[in-house]
């Protein structure tokens, strides 16, 4: 479904991703680890669109997406949620469901995946007409994550969805996480948390530098003594 060959990205002079080379297959759970500053953050930017590779290529579907805008990889069916939720505070939690589907027309459709979005995170179904920006912490990752849901990605990319939760919801939103992939959906999961999602994938790479050092199942990852002893506290 996605496939990324050889991509070089910088900022100015700066050069964040090197030669970096990862595939995520339909119906798969896909874990990109590493230490703050690997560049894991602007290998999603990268993908959704929101930044453009100074060189490699970038297919979903078997269709160029390098230099294709945020806004038409959005509507291939590519949703980032992002890094500190950037939910709209001032808005209500239905306001900001709403938002997630802009693009899209078909109403009954529409009502389908809301629904759908509040069984999976039923909390939200209470605060509908309540503004985002008073939801506790864990509340509004769920909205965030519901949000990405509502434009009916068939690839959905989540950057660090533990980021600064409880750990009850943490393993609440990983539940969450596990359920979207049964139900059909395939999910590049950018995570610190790297024991969580080394858990929940099928598949991990792990990035250094902006490189990729190393990658495979999930399983072996979890048990290689490099990654346990840098990412797992072993």
């Amino acid at each position: 479904m996605l496939d990324l060959r050889n991509v070089h990205v910088s900022y100015g002079r700066i050069q964040v991703l090197r030669g970096v080379s990862l595939h995520v297959d339909a119906g798969e759970i896909v874990a990109l680890i590493g230490s703050n500053g690997a560049g894991k953050t602007t290998c999603l930017h990268t993908i959704s669109g929101l930044l453009h590779p100074r060189q490699g290529t970038i297919r979903y579907d078997g269709k160029n997406i390098t230099h294709m805008s945020a806004y038409d990889i959005v509507r291939l069916g590519v949703s980032q949620c992002p890094e500190g939720r950037h939910i709209f505070g001032g808005l209500t939690v239905g306001e900001n469901l709403t938002l997630g589907a802009i693009q899209r027309h078909y109403r009954p459709e529409i009502e389908r995946d809301r629904e759908w979005v509040l069984t999976l995170f039923p909390v939200l179904r209470q605060r509908l007409g309540q503004s985002a920006g008073t939801l506790s912490g864990g509340e509004q990752q769920m909205l965030a994550i519901g949000r990405a849901l509502m434009s009916r990605p068939r690839l959905l990319l989540l950057d660090e969805p533990s980021l600064g939760l409880a750990p009850l919801m943490v393993q609440t939103i990983f539940k969450v996480i596990r359920k979207i992939r049964t139900e059909g959906g395939t999910i590049l999961l950018v995570e610190q948390n790297a024991r969580q999602a080394l858990e929940v994938a099928d598949r991990g790479y792990v990035l250094e530098t902006g490189e990729i050092i190393l990658e495979g199942p999930a399983t072996n990852l979890k048990t290689n003594q490099d990654v346990e002893r840098a990412y797992l506290g072993g």
